[in-house]
């Protein structure tokens, strides 16, 4: 295959990802870099990339602070309680006191907010959410971001950092290739932001075939995020803790404007409330600490999420099964009924589509839901990715080390998933966290410290034999396929994900065994993982678009390592109805109120865990 190198000598920024921690970096770095050069770097088009790609029907994280309704401290309280304490509080705050102007901007730049005629405040759909006519938001805030940057590169696969030869622990650059001509891109660069996408697809997906297209979190998340960093030897945290969403079934449809502004509700099969009867049994695994239906009344703090989960799943495996959305209550009234459409067409429109194809209409039928397979991500309700330093003049001395949104790889700055301990960001959130590591990027350069870097031509071409090894081994062995796609000398990437999908699915606490694991299944999971990794090495791409889904299933792989490490390490049942270890059933305050944090030797494979204190920095409110 042929292909060019393009070196970008002189760089001082580069972003890896352009969804919305991508273009909060790029927009942020042109303010405190002047005369800095800036690269994006995107897989897919800036213009419809990342997680609201197709649109979004409310901006989750939004205080309010203008107009009384919220302030921080209040928004720390809700993720904490909502990740059974599990959160960076310093990281959250400091997110929280700035993402209130990005939104600002956005309604500047053109992105239509629904507004309250009577107070001319934002209209709320809940507590942390506003309302937006969305199908564009992400081409509205990517025009910022182009303007911004001195080019953007789209179609670019980043497939690793580059290091520093001259200092240990330092990162260089990156490099990749373009997803269409298949040329080889070298990115020198003096710092580099990392607003790549979290990982789905890496548990079996409930949706199958043609249905896995419709997976929400976005089908295209690969874990870059966290493959990126990770192979660099990032210092991670909360790999453990991912999600499961509770969705419309089979179009994946997001449940969140039905419950806070269609006031819907939900049953089960016989149509009865369900949640309330799971309660006791609950408060015995948790503590009344994080459950505690009277105070969450009196307050109006939500009952963790993960614990309404729970009484889902327990619901359903008791055979009082499907629960419905009840629907045909709201749907009664005409403007309800076409919030309830418009919230699908802004955003999902599979889901709408699905629904016309197989007769279900809400205002007749109440439409069943479903529990997701599990996703990691450090964006949305969870708080996987890297260990990074907070502010400093909000953390502790183990949570800072120098420069915001830093993580323990010297100028390798996250934002939006690949920061970890930032539940409840979302996009808003994200695109805020771009804004704070590119300020830190730009002191990070001016302060000198990223001084004398140098990258050899070996590590460069190394690099790009690796890269391009799936094609060569397609053009060596094709002509020896048995049957089919079959054959003894290479898998293809869609073999590959088969085998990692059903991995952790049955091994890791997926849909099909109720997200249940144990120190057992962890093990030989994590054997069958070494046994999956050597047969990686003998991936097959046929053409550009399979090396592109080869290098996406190695992010994958990746991930869902450090996902089983992590789940190992931590022995307890700390977020039931998103995972349980079933040899450890309670919370255990005593022995895991801690967070996790690991480390994988890029040289030798080999992951070491500790616990990092989890310091309350906002005291509680009730």
């Amino acid at each position: 295959m042929a292909y060019k190198t393009i070196v970008e000598d002189n760089i001082d920024i580069l972003v890896c990802g352009a969804g919305l921690g991508g273009t909060g970096a790029a927009f942020e770095a042109r303010y405190w870099g002047q005369d800095k050069k800036i690269i994006i770097a995107e897989k897919a088009n800036i213009d419809r990339s990342g997680a609201v790609a197709q649109g979004l029907y409310a901006i989750n994280c939004y205080m309010g602070t203008r107009w009384g309704e919220n302030n921080p401290e209040d928004h720390v309280r809700y993720a904490r309680i909502d990740l059974m304490g599990m959160v960076r509080e310093d990281l959250l705050f400091d997110m929280a006191r700035h993402v209130d102007s990005a939104v600002h901007q956005f309604e500047e730049w053109g992105l239509p907010l629904m507004r309250d005629p009577k107070t001319g405040a934002y209209q709320r759909e809940g507590r942390w959410q506003i309302m937006i006519h969305g199908e564009s938001y992400k081409p509205i805030v990517a025009e910022a971001a182009k303007k911004s940057a001195d080019q953007v590169y789209n179609r670019i696969c980043v497939t690793h950092l580059l290091m520093d030869e001259s200092k240990e622990n330092r990162v260089a650059g990156a490099v990749g290739f373009n997803v269409r001509t298949g040329n080889y891109h070298v990115f020198k660069s003096k710092a580099v932001i990392v607003g790549a996408g979290g990982a789905s697809m890496i548990f079996k997906p409930r949706s199958v075939g043609e249905g896995a297209g419709r997976v929400w979190y976005a089908p295209w998340s690969s874990g870059s995020a966290y493959g990126l960093l990770i192979n660099a030897g990032a210092k991670m945290t909360q790999m453990e803790n991912r999600i499961v969403l509770a969705r419309f079934k089979d179009g994946y449809g997001p449940v969140g404007a039905y419950f806070l502004h269609l006031k819907t509700y939900t049953q089960n099969g016989l149509g009865e409330e369900y949640e309330s009867k799971w309660w006791p049994e609950l408060q015995e695994m948790v503590g009344k600490e994080y459950l505690d239906p009277e105070v969450s009344h009196r307050t109006h703090r939500p009952i963790p999420t993960c614990l309404r989960n729970h009484a889902f799943i327990s619901e359903v495996n008791a055979g009082r099964g499907p629960i419905h959305m009840i629907t045909m209550e709201a749907f009664q009234d005409p403007h309800l009924e076409e919030v309830g459409w418009e919230n699908f067409l802004g955003m999902t429109v599979g889901q709408a589509v699905l629904w016309a194809a197989t007769d279900v209409d809400p205002k007749n039928e109440n439409p069943e839901l479903t529990t997701s397979e599990p996703y990691v991500m450090g964006s949305h309700a969870t708080g996987c990715g890297a260990w990074c330093s907070g502010p400093e003049d909000v953390s502790p001395p183990e949570y800072f080390w120098g420069y915001n949104r830093m993580t323990s790889v010297e100028g390798l700055f996250g934002a939006g998933d690949a920061v970890g301990g930032t539940p409840h960001a979302f996009s808003s959130g994200s695109f805020t966290e771009g804004r704070l590591a590119a300020k830190a990027a730009c002191k990070y350069i001016d302060d000198g410290k990223a001084q004398g870097i140098r990258v050899s031509d070996k590590q460069i071409n190394d690099l790009k034999e690796e890269i391009y090894m799936p094609m060569e081994h397609y053009k060596v062995y094709h002509n020896e396929v048995v049957a089919g796609s079959v054959n003894p000398n290479f898998i293809n990437p869609r073999q590959g994900l088969d085998r990692l999908q059903k991995l952790m699915d049955e091994y890791c606490g997926g849909v099909t065994v109720s997200y249940m694991t144990n120190e057992k299944l962890l093990h030989i999971g994590l054997k069958k993982m070494k046994v999956l990794e050597e047969d990686l090495e003998k991936l097959a791409a046929e053409d550009v678009h399979e090396l592109l889904r080869a290098w996406e299933l190695k992010h994958r792989f990746r991930t869902a390592e450090s996902v089983f490490h992590h789940t190992l390490f931590r022995k307890e049942t700390r977020w039931p109805g998103y995972y349980y270890r079933g040899d450890a059933m309670k919370l255990d305050d005593e022995n895991w109120h801690v967070l996790t944090v690991s480390r994988r030797d890029p040289k030798t494979g080999e992951y070491t865990m500790e616990k990092a204190p989890c310091y309350h920095l906002v005291g509680k409110d009730d």
